[in-house]
């Protein structure tokens, strides 16, 4: 009998697990190191959604009010460049008008901030390739970074679907909006693996999503605001209009979640695939090389201060402006929408310090260009620390330049973007404002200097985070973004809900004169000033004497 010829079987490939090696302890790593950062997004959109949906249900008594409150806001076009479509008129439909395209954003950022950090920035600072000497796979990191990312977005679906639910609102519309708002993390999450892999830095990563995410607004705000006669289709090509068109609390089409789950699984595909042909700590595109000479801008330390600090202050002040003029144009007709809500006019007439509710609905939108301007000036004085951490600012310091003129040369580009973002600002209230109402060249004059009268106060919240940066090093980035967020607490909820004088008076914010219409009064302006020279000068002492690093 005939032996018969047995073929031995070929091993399995182990290529793809080579790849992987190391994910798992990589993965426990990545999430200690988020411990904090993803608790506190998640919080934050959970809570701003939430308690949108909570404050919906208490400002209208009636039916008939949300019901004309609905037909008002959904006439409006500016409102639809803003907040997207209102598809229903229940306390669910007008929660996902509100924050769906908000709260979708803040998603997409999360996920962003998350990948890039996992991948671009970790190769970038040196990290990945200490950790490439041990038995890690050249695809783990990838896959950690959205491995991350997605679950901190599954973690906001579920928590935020269940929190809306426990406040009575239908299941099915709960979960189609949360489901829509992590949507966009997930494409957003895969686009940054992608740009991570085509820029060789974390900056230029973050950069590249960050102008797919404003053209993802725009498309969608464009198409909302169209109409039936207009190029509404433009919501189709944007992820965010993708989470839109799921019409939570309104009929939902679940069938659309299709869309955001495929773009993103084929570009996370494209990440790993582009991942395979760089080498490590290469950007597929090729860095442009600069000249061979330096110009006489970067002569000295403002001209190296304003190189890096520019490109953030460009799409800093871009968003002023669309949001600015977005929001002067819906100021045509907040009258007649507010007469469909008692508190709601309340509440503006509150921020906005004004009997008069359209100088009211002006002067609280000037008030959130000042918070927004002092968020930008936290950014940029905090720039401080991150090229002193990276090790940078030593370059820099070699050289006959001393600590104060270092430090005092990022302090000037952050006084002058806060100024220049507050004109232009300005400049968009007062041409969207303008222009709906026939008087432009007055209105952007009258609110180009109702924005200016904020610089007081975003130059103190400033100059209280250089004090924290020059003594409190550690704690620069966590106390500098606690200042400006307890501020705008503070002026957003403060006189709603009725806290003492005591504790208005600790944001700089209180102390401004409600402007346009208000009566404007030198002392507290003087007073914030002078404030904010001393802590600036505090801190720049304090970095003088303390070590760098």
């Amino acid at each position: 009998m005939s032996a018969t010829a047995v073929r031995p079987r070929r091993p399995v490939s182990s290529d793809r697990a080579s790849a992987l090696a190391g994910a798992n302890a990589l993965a426990k790593l990545a999430f200690r190191r988020d411990r904090v950062m993803i608790p506190v997004w998640v919080y934050v959109l959970t809570a701003l959604v939430a308690g949108t949906a909570y404050t919906w249900k208490h400002l209208f008594k009636t039916v008939a009010a949300r019901d004309q409150f609905a037909a008002t806001a959904a006439a409006n076009s500016a409102f639809s460049f803003l907040y997207g479509h209102l598809y229903s008129d229940s306390v669910g439909g007008l929660t996902a008008w509100r924050y769906g395209v908000y709260a979708g954003l803040g998603a997409a950022l999360m996920s962003i901030f998350l990948v890039v950090r996992h991948t671009r920035a970790d190769e970038e600072t040196g990290r990945l390739e200490l950790i490439g000497s041990a038995p890690v796979g050249r695809n783990a990191p990838l896959t950690v970074g959205l491995l991350v990312a997605g679950a901190a977005n599954i973690v906001l679906a579920l928590l935020l679907g269940a929190v809306l639910v426990y406040l009575k609102l239908p299941a099915a519309g709960s979960f189609a909006l949360s489901c829509g708002i992590a949507s966009c993390g997930l494409v957003f999450a895969a686009l940054a693996a992608c740009a991570a892999q085509l820029s060789s830095t974390a900056r230029g990563a973050r950069g590249l999503v960050f102008s797919a995410l404003a053209v993802a607004y725009f498309l969608q705000a464009l198409g909302n605001a169209a109409g039936a006669n207009g190029p509404s289709w433009l919501v189709w090509l944007s992820p965010l209009g993708w989470a839109g068109k799921v019409r939570p609390f309104a009929d939902e089409r679940w069938a659309v979640l299709a869309l955001p789950v495929a773009f993103a699984v084929l570009c996370a595909a494209a990440a790993f695939a582009l991942a395979g042909r760089r080498d490590l700590a290469a950007g597929l595109l090729p860095d442009r090389p600069g000249p061979a000479q330096a110009g006489r801008s970067l002569s000295g330390p403002v001209g190296l201060a304003w190189r890096l600090q520019r490109g953030s202050l460009a799409a800093w002040a871009a968003g002023a402006f669309f949001g600015g003029a977005a929001s002067g144009a819906a100021g045509k007709g907040i009258g007649s929408l507010l007469k469909t809500s008692h508190a709601i006019k309340v509440s503006i007439v509150r921020i906005g310090g004004q009997a008069q509710i359209q100088n009211a609905f002006l002067a609280a939108v000037v008030s959130l260009l000042g918070l927004l301007a002092a968020v930008y000036a936290v950014s940029a004085v905090l720039r401080l620390r991150s090229e002193e951490t990276a090790g940078r600012a030593d370059s820099v310091l070699v050289g006959p330049v001393s600590r104060i003129r270092w430090s005092a040369s990022h302090l000037q580009v952050a006084v002058a973007g806060t100024v220049v973002m507050l004109i232009v600002g300005g400049l968009g209230l007062g041409l969207g404002y303008g222009l709906r109402t026939g008087d432009a060249g007055h209105q952007v004059a009258r609110l180009v200097t109702a924005t200016l009268a904020q610089l007081p106060a975003a130059l103190l919240v400033a100059a209280a985070v250089l004090l924290i940066i020059g003594l409190l090093p550690a704690w620069s980035v966590a106390g500098g973004w606690t200042v400006i967020a307890v501020a705008a607490l503070i002026v957003l909820f403060g006189e709603g809900l009725r806290l003492s004088h005591w504790i208005l008076d600790i944001s700089p914010f209180t102390h401004l004169p409600k402007l346009p219409g208000g009566q404007v009064t030198a002392a507290p302006l003087v007073w914030l000033c002078a404030i904010a020279a001393v802590l600036a000068a505090a801190g720049l002492a304090g970095l003088r004497r303390r070590d760098i690093g």
